[in-house]
């Protein structure tokens, strides 16, 4: 196996950049997956992984992690070098670097006749959008249309906080005007998570081809979800705020649906 043990490898210091730099990791089509869960999502997920980095001062190996470093481009490196390509706190001794995908409407195939969707706008946080892309995959989502994206979704605290789930869930990014036209022309319905015009969201079928929206907590959805929706939601509020977390209300009405679908 190839061994690197220098911070100052040239190839070491492009993954730092790839790991600190959305431009590069767009620029080059490479992101960096840390953790054992995670790397075996993304080798379930058919992702195409380029090289396995192995820390083995700090990697405890078991017989599914044996069975990828069998299939893969290895490279051994120093525990110096993991620690500073390493995105999270905890450390497992594990990097892989992953070609990205292309994640366009064209390549989405749903599998269903009655799909349900959930379409995240806009939204800027991270964390908020792992935290849905785990609801999707707890709720198994036909798939996530991320409208008009404010954030590169191979953020390493997109990976840390979806937990592996931006590989299991079928995702689409596309401006929200492509999106609605995908919408209409396959005859899903667009639900709309707003407080404008909007009727409660559990008195709403969901039965039928569905797509849930949500938008940023700070402005909502922009006009032409509001406008282009089947119908807008709400969640009924009875405090003294009138909103709350995009991921929890999110998940509320997902689960609602799947409710109304026995959970299937």
């Amino acid at each position: 196996m190839k061994q690197i043990t220098s911070l100052q490898n040239s190839y070491i210091k492009n993954l730092i950049k790839l790991q600190e730099k959305s431009r590069e990791r767009k620029k080059q089509g490479l992101f960096l997956v840390e953790g054992k869960r995670e790397i075996t999502l993304v080798t379930k997920g058919n992702y195409d992984v380029e090289t396995i980095l192995i820390a083995k001062d700090i990697c405890q190996s078991d017989n599914e992690l044996e069975t990828i470093f069998d299939t893969f481009n290895c490279i051994e490196i120093t525990k110096e070098i993991y620690e500073r390509l390493a995105y999270r706190d905890s450390t497992e001794g594990v990097i892989a670097v992953v070609n990205t995908k292309k994640h366009t409407l064209k390549d989405l195939e749903l599998n269903k006749t009655t799909p349900l969707i959930l379409v995240l706008e806009s939204i800027e946080k991270p964390g908020n959008i792992g935290a849905m892309l785990r609801s999707a995959d707890a709720a198994n989502l036909d798939a996530i249309f991320i409208a008009d994206s404010k954030t590169d979704i191979y953020n390493p605290n997109i990976i840390r906080s979806s937990v592996g789930c931006l590989f299991t869930n079928k995702i689409v990014v596309d401006t929200s005007e492509n999106i609605i036209q995908y919408l209409k022309e396959n005859k899903i319905n667009i639900y709309s998570a707003t407080l404008q015009n909007s009727n409660k969201y559990h008195e709403v079928d969901y039965t039928k081809p569905t797509s849930i929206v949500v938008g940023t907590e700070a402005t909502g959805l922009s006009q032409i979800w509001r406008d282009q929706a089947t119908q807008n939601i709400n969640i009924p509020m009875q405090g003294e705020i009138d909103s709350m977390n995009v991921s929890v209300a999110a998940a509320i009405i997902i689960f609602e649906a799947k409710r109304q679908r026995n959970f299937n």
